[in-house]
């Protein structure tokens, strides 16, 4: 009953984070510092799943025969479709011949955001009530350190493979046009990527934390007392909250495959700037061209 009564709490309770081990304990600089939290031990708790539970499903197979050993079968197929989608759709188109290199980095994103989410929904807290100290529960997406260091790999790729495949011309392509124009464009194209990344990390947290609350005060309008009126409200409450709950499936899937999309989006871009300068060099080429076969 306790998550039906969240009326008589603070309906923020279940979404913040609880700090179980605390560098600061004192308060110093005013903020804590949690070497754990319940929050940094769902994210492990997510990393172990995937760990252990991915590479049973991929060895899941139709048989030992003949091609069978190439089919994929049950939870196993789920997760190839997934990943062949992703890899074909997404990550192709944006990153072309890099494609192979930074796959396995992005389906770990998507997977991992995808168990954050989802465990989020699961009300362990509630469950594992008598554990004390606030270990079990809680979204890590819905806090914005966990967002916001994923973001910050983000940012670290895109700048670290920039330069590592295209050298100097990936710092030069942000000075775009003219001299003197150049360096206000370069402070803006810079400007542009810290707050991309940053869009990144307060997206996902946002939606991940709304969610959970809207469903907390959705809940905390059942009065604690079991009578007609008590129920008059608990019924249409209820109905509302599974509703939400089926959205919030398809947002916990529909902002990992986001994260991931972006990630690659901006992977391509500082990748591929080359192609990026070819393509318009062919482009230029192509309108003069018509004019030279004129003359």
């Amino acid at each position: 009953m306790s998550s039906f009564l969240l009326a008589s709490g603070d309906p923020t309770s279940h979404v913040v984070q609880h700090t179980v081990i605390d560098l600061n304990p004192g308060g110093g600089f005013g903020m804590s510092f949690p070497l754990m939290s319940n929050h940094i031990f769902m994210e492990i708790v997510a990393a172990a799943l995937l760990i252990l539970v991915l590479p049973l499903a991929v060895r899941m197979r139709a048989g030992r025969d003949g091609v069978n050993p190439l089919v994929p079968r049950g939870f196993g197929n789920a997760i190839e479709a997934i990943c062949v989608t992703l890899r074909s759709q997404i990550f192709q188109p944006n990153l072309g011949k890099y494609t192979d290199v930074f796959s396995p980095y992005l389906w770990s994103l998507f997977f991992f955001i995808l168990a954050c989410n989802v465990l989020g929904m699961i009300p362990l807290a509630d469950w594992f009530s008598w554990v004390p100290g606030h270990w079990v529960g809680g979204t890590a997406t819905g806090n914005l350190f966990t967002t916001g260091t994923l973001a910050l790999f983000t940012l670290g790729l895109v700048v670290f493979n920039g330069v590592r495949y295209n050298g100097m011309d990936y710092v030069k392509h942000f000075f775009m046009g003219p001299p003197g124009l150049n360096v206000f464009i370069a402070v803006l194209e810079i400007a542009g990527l810290g707050f991309k990344t940053m869009a990144l990390c307060v997206r996902l947290f946002a939606n991940m934390l709304a969610g959970h609350m809207i469903l907390a005060v959705l809940l905390s309008f059942i009065p604690p007392r079991i009578d007609a009126f008590g129920i008059g409200i608990a019924i249409p409450v209820i109905l509302a909250s599974v509703a939400f709950n089926f959205l919030e499936i398809l947002v916990a899937f529909l902002h990992a495959f986001i994260f991931t999309t972006l990630t690659a989006v901006f992977l391509g871009q500082a990748v591929n700037i080359h192609h990026d300068h070819h393509e318009e060099h062919d482009a230029h080429h192509g309108e003069h061209a018509p004019a030279a076969a004129h003359h």
